[in-house]
């Protein structure tokens, strides 16, 4: 657990109901989600996401501030640009929504209002760009995944997180300040993360003569490891491989492709990722607890 989870409620702290701070997450949420669209359409392409301002991609007429209102925009215009009339993915009001259901999940289940929250809150919205960059272009940008290991050890400097690493705070940095253990766990998390995935993807690749997984994969992982840490991470690849292996094989068997063909795997252990940092830990403590 994290030591800056608070025993006093969101509303002891601000007086306000939790319904309203619920929604005003989740509104944050649908807001920032509008802007990981962007992400998610100018990053793969080398664009700025700051300019030009948001555009339509078929006819380039800018878009209104009326006509960007998230979610509610696409369906007032029936998912068509105003100008020329063409469609509108539906992956943009799906991205905010998602965007604002998460944040909503975080601050409820994860983080409530504590010095967590927000950087919780960023690491959800890397994660979902990533997701979804990865799902349409198959890529993984290091503008995002490298600045994200970097945001993962300042995050866990910041905000001490000591679960899995009781043995470190007991052991060997018996003594040390919180903060410093905290980044050896971020450390052992990233370790575990990118390094097995880079020694699956080398072992694979001497055994088979084929690429396994791309680097971007890795250095992913070295970001999700080094800000869950190292229980979480592992639940995270394991859900990536589950999910990922019953894709494949649906995809396989519905389209009558070989076990070659590839899978952008940065979608499942993306999934796996959410997954575990909302619900992670009472599964990894219930599995534990199988053993004892």
């Amino acid at each position: 657990m994290t030591i800056s989870q608070s025993m006093l409620t969101p509303e002891e702290i601000t007086g306000l109901p939790f319904v309203f701070l619920l929604f005003t997450v989740a509104t944050v949420g649908a807001i920032i989600g509008s802007f990981l669209n962007v992400v998610i359409h100018r990053l793969p392409r080398e664009e700025s996401v700051v300019f030009p301002h948001s555009r339509c991609p078929s006819c380039e007429a800018a878009i209104h501030p009326y006509d960007n209102v998230p979610v509610l925009s696409w369906l007032v215009l029936r998912g068509r640009c105003r100008a020329c009339r063409a469609p509108i993915s539906p992956r943009y009001p799906a991205v905010e929504a998602l965007t604002a259901l998460l944040f909503a999940l975080t601050f409820c289940l994860r983080s409530g209002l504590t010095l967590a929250l927000p950087f919780d809150l960023i690491f959800v919205a890397s994660v979902l760009a990533l997701i979804f960059i990865d799902a349409e272009h198959m890529i993984l940008p290091d503008v995002i995944t490298l600045p994200g290991f970097v945001f993962a050890l300042v995050a866990r400097a910041l905000v001490p997180n000591l679960y899995g690493v009781g043995f470190l705070a007991d052991g060997y940095l018996a003594g040390w300040p919180v903060w410093a253990v905290s980044l050896a766990g971020a450390a052992l998390g990233a370790l575990v993360g990118g390094g097995f995935l880079w020694l699956v993807g080398w072992l694979w690749e001497r055994v088979r003569g084929v690429e396994a997984m791309g680097l971007g994969d890795v250095k992913m992982m070295l970001m999700v490891g080094a800000f869950l840490g190292w229980p979480l991470t592992v639940l995270t690849i394991f859900l990536g491989v589950l999910t990922g292996s019953v894709a494949g094989i649906v995809i396989m068997f519905r389209r009558g492709r070989d076990m070659q063909m590839l899978l952008p795997f940065g979608i499942f252990l993306g999934i796996g990722a959410i997954f575990s940092m909302l619900f992670g830990q009472p599964l990894v403590e219930w599995y534990a607890g199988q053993f004892r």
